[in-house]
């Protein structure tokens, strides 16, 4: 179940920044592109190879799998497109943010469904990708452990509420790093430094502490002790930064958190 091939394909319906991700991290992990169909009217510039149509009535025969990537809000006007060309027992997966398994279900009768949430790094094969089935059915979990391997870590969510906690925390995540990574390179501006020299440093660091992190068996808490002198630079540095910062964290996942609650609402 897990290879895609010609014969077994992977469809794609939707193929925006998150869908286009996710298929760099397919082939680059070695799978072939003529392996995936991708559905999508404005989808531009794919990978050599992969199968293209604007709408799903081009096909000429139905996929057993189908990862399902349009926005939250016109699903429910489309489905209706995508369900003539699934087979009868198909596994879909979805990516859309707020989007129930009772909802995917009752416009995919019969389907296996499966919501995921990864993030743009799934190009890279480092995406967190945290995954919901309501049937608990361990060998469904296993193949699509091994089907989503090349795009990053799958974890698997018990509760489906939580996984708009997941989708602000792994999904929207990288928007927040980027945002503080700007923000470093910015205030080191602020003290004289030139913005490309400012850049480059806030950069490299953020690099090199992540991979420090996701190497190490200390928490990030006992990694900020070590680095951290009583009475010193970091010391001084942390007194201003621990004063909010847990604070504004816990309230910006809690907005995408909601916003991915309002997204789930009828209408």
């Amino acid at each position: 179940m897990t290879e895609i091939s010609r014969d077994d394909p992977l469809l794609f319906f939707g193929c925006g920044n998150m869908g286009r991700a996710m298929l760099e991290g397919w082939i680059a992990g070695g799978a072939d592109p003529a392996g995936f169909i991708v559905v999508d009217p404005v989808a531009q510039s794919l990978p050599a190879g992969v199968v293209h149509y604007s709408g799903a009535a081009q096909l000429d025969r139905k996929v057993a799998r189908a990862l399902v990537a349009v926005k939250p809000q016109i699903f429910g006007g489309i489905s209706g497109q995508l369900e003539p060309v699934l087979t009868a027992d198909a596994l879909v997966l979805s990516v859309m943010a707020g989007v129930r398994v009772e909802t995917l279900a009752a416009a995919l009768p019969g389907r296996t469904i499966t919501r995921l949430m990864p993030n743009l790094a799934a190009a890279l094969g480092k995406s967190p990708l945290g995954l919901f089935e309501r049937a608990g059915d361990a060998a469904l979990r296993a193949n699509v452990g091994a089907l989503l391997g090349p795009l990053g870590t799958p974890v698997w969510i018990g509760d489906e509420a939580l996984m708009d906690a997941v989708t602000a925390l792994a999904g929207s995540g990288p928007a927040f790093v980027y945002r503080f990574i700007d923000a470093l390179a910015k205030a080191g501006e602020a003290l004289g430094l030139a913005p490309d020299v400012a850049a480059i440093l806030a950069t490299a660091m953020v690099d090199g502490a992540v991979d420090l992190a996701v190497g190490s068996d200390a928490s990030p808490e006992e990694l900020a002790r070590r680095v951290t002198s009583p009475g010193g630079t970091t010391a001084a540095g942390l007194a201003v930064l621990d004063s909010g910062l847990q604070q504004l964290l816990t309230q910006t996942l809690t907005a995408a958190r909601d916003r991915g609650i309002e997204l789930s609402k009828p209408g």
